[in-house]
């Protein structure tokens, strides 16, 4: 049996699959900080470009000070971002001048474990941006094998890609990453053994000049890890069957902020990991503190706490994730025309499959279900087409893993809208952007003016620094005391009872 280690990811992935990203403020990070540090997680899953912007944008917090708050807060357990390398905080391509700037500014500020995700598996696009993040000082990169269900989404495939992750010097680990949670068991146990054995061949060892007959073969094993999210009810068995096929590491979440359509609960995993004999590293007693309070904080907040879902076969069809078929089915509901849901996810697995098997991870769920929709609605297919559907066949998030059916690339590239947008000037440069913005502000307000709307970043500014310090218990009191406030004529409060006796009155300290 293994060692096994957990990588938390209740700050960002549990935070953005229950709570749409906008749960967790600065406060609520920091009060818990110190005690996830000594858990021994291997890394937080702490953030990501889409997080920074939303501090921004919804709590009106400076997404650079919390991660250095949280860094100097603990400083023991590596910060772990995720981007594609391809954009930052918008969901628009930016210049990749602008994405090395924001990776050099990411390490400066204390994030120090970075994923590499394309969506497309472009393979000179994750070991260009692995590139960028060892000269931005990257201490730990991962590449994600990004896992779905198609025609050409075989284990060979993973394993081919698998192949060059490992011949990268750039690269120190692989993930699987299965955002939609559609890896069964049975398809772990013979996925994770294709994907170890190429991770572990012999590869050349070269310097950077160095030519190919001055190397020599060397082993070059590199551990893999498993981020499998609950929507489908499967991944907490999926988890104990990749410990014991040899991942070295899992992705799990901690209280409220576990099962549904995040991760399994590390409570739940860690017992079971111990159970079937391996060991895992882990201090319980501190791992229930942080669980409990994840806990508090969701009930004190009126929050949802994830809850173990259900088995859904018709997922495995669609891939269609929660809050994305929620989002389509009350949309038909508001037309009128609830009825044809059960058309538009039929038309979802067509058009997934005529535009290359796109992976359904945002923005391709919201392309693909919106194509559907137009589709089943519209007089004929593809009558209708988004700007985002026409940016996607011309290759603007990428190079689709499967090519784009002939037909409906011709249908789509063909109307005039595709022409304009053909025309689009590409991303400028900083040099550009900083002509346009006010003179001498620091990289990072450069970074958060460059992609975000000036009104957002001015409200953040105003607003000052974010509070440091929360506690949930306290919760109920200062919403008591706030609604006091707002009622008319009213000067003071008194709470009275046994041994206990607290008078406010407006003006005075008693």
């Amino acid at each position: 049996m293994a060692d096994i280690e957990l990588v938390d990811t209740s700050l960002r992935d549990g935070n953005q699959s229950l709570w749409g990203a906008t749960g967790l403020t600065t406060a609520h990070i920091l009060q818990i900080a110190p005690v996830m540090d000594r858990v021994g997680f291997r890394a937080l899953d702490f953030t990501s470009s889409t997080h920074m912007g939303i501090s921004v944008r919804t709590h009106k917090e400076d997404p650079w000070e919390l991660i250095r708050l949280t860094h100097a807060a603990a400083p023991h357990t590596p910060l772990q971002f995720i981007g594609s390398g391809l954009r930052f905080i918008s969901w628009e391509p930016v210049h990749p001048d602008l994405i090395r700037l924001a990776y050099d500014r990411l390490v400066v500020a204390g994030m120090s474990r970075f994923v590499v995700l394309d969506p497309m598996h472009d393979m000179e696009a994750v070991l260009r941006t692995a590139r960028m993040l060892r000269r931005a000082g990257a201490r730990e990169i991962i590449a994600a094998l990004t896992y779905t269900i198609s025609a050409v989404h075989t284990d060979d495939f993973y394993a081919g890609l698998a192949g060059q992750m490992a011949a990268c010097p750039d690269i120190d680990r692989v993930y699987v990453k299965d955002p939609a949670g559609l890896l069964t068991p049975e398809a772990a146990r013979t996925l994770i053994p294709a994907v170890r054995a190429r991770l572990g061949e012999a590869v050349l060892a070269l310097g950077d000049d160095d030519p190919p007959e001055s190397g020599s073969l060397r082993r070059n094993t590199k551990p893999l890890e498993l981020h499998s999210h609950c929507t489908i009810g499967l991944s907490p068995l999926t988890c104990l069957a990749a410990a014991d096929l040899g991942v070295a590491a899992l992705h799990t979440a901690c209280g409220s902020l576990a099962n549904g359509t995040s991760l399994p609960n590390a409570e739940r995993v860690v017992a079971n990991l111990r159970e079937l004999g391996h060991t895992v590293d882990i201090d319980d007693r501190l791992l229930a503190r942080v669980a409990g309070y994840f806990t508090d904080l969701a009930l004190a907040e009126s929050l949802p706490a994830g809850q173990p879902r259900e088995y859904d076969a018709s997922f495995l069809r669609h891939q269609v994730a929660g809050g994305v078929m929620t989002t389509t089915r009350r949309q038909l509901d508001e037309l009128g025309l609830g009825d044809r849901f059960g058309a538009v996810m039929d038309e979802v697995s067509r058009v997934r499959a005529e535009l290359g098997y796109p992976i359904m991870v945002t923005p391709f769920p919201q392309i693909v279900c919106g194509q559907a929709l137009y589709n089943v609605l519209g007089n004929e297919r593809y009558q209708h087409v988004s700007d985002q559907a026409i940016r996607y066949v011309l290759g603007r998030f990428g190079r689709p893993t499967a090519a784009v059916d002939p037909d409906v690339a011709d249908r789509i590239l063909s109307r005039p809208r595709a022409r304009e947008l053909t025309a689009e000037p590409p991303p400028a440069s900083p040099a550009e952007l900083r002509r346009r913005l006010p003179a001498r502000i620091s990289d990072e307000e450069f970074l958060l003016r460059a992609t975000m709307p000036a009104g957002e970043v001015d409200a953040m500014l105003a607003a000052g620094p974010a509070r440091r310090h929360y506690n949930p218990g306290l919760k109920p009191v200062l919403d008591l005391l706030a609604g006091l406030r707002e009622r008319p004529g009213m000067s003071g409060l008194v709470i009275d009872k046994p041994g206990f006796r607290l008078e406010l009155r407006e003006g005075t300290r008693q």
